[in-house]
């Protein structure tokens, strides 16, 4: 699985990277994550505002931080 956290760098997009990550490693998710804070590449996605995470190239989340437990669903599925 490969899942990117696309934000600038603010205070919301560190808080959806330690998020995504805790998510991972404690449910044992075989992922690779990746943090894109070039606002060219973000733009690709059509992201408007950030934080995003996207999972396997599918934008699941846009300008907002998730639970722990929503970023956990979405994982999963």
């Amino acid at each position: 699985m490969e899942i990117k956290i696309l934000g600038s760098g603010c205070a919301k997009c560190k808080t959806l990277e330690k998020l995504t990550r805790e998510v991972v490693d404690q449910n044992g998710i075989d992922a690779t994550i990746t943090k894109v804070e070039d606002i060219m590449e973000i733009m690709k996605y059509g992201i408007m505002s950030t934080p995003a995470l996207v999972v396997n190239e599918k934008v699941e989340i846009k300008g907002r931080v998730p639970s722990s437990d929503e970023i956990k669903k979405i994982l999963i599925k």
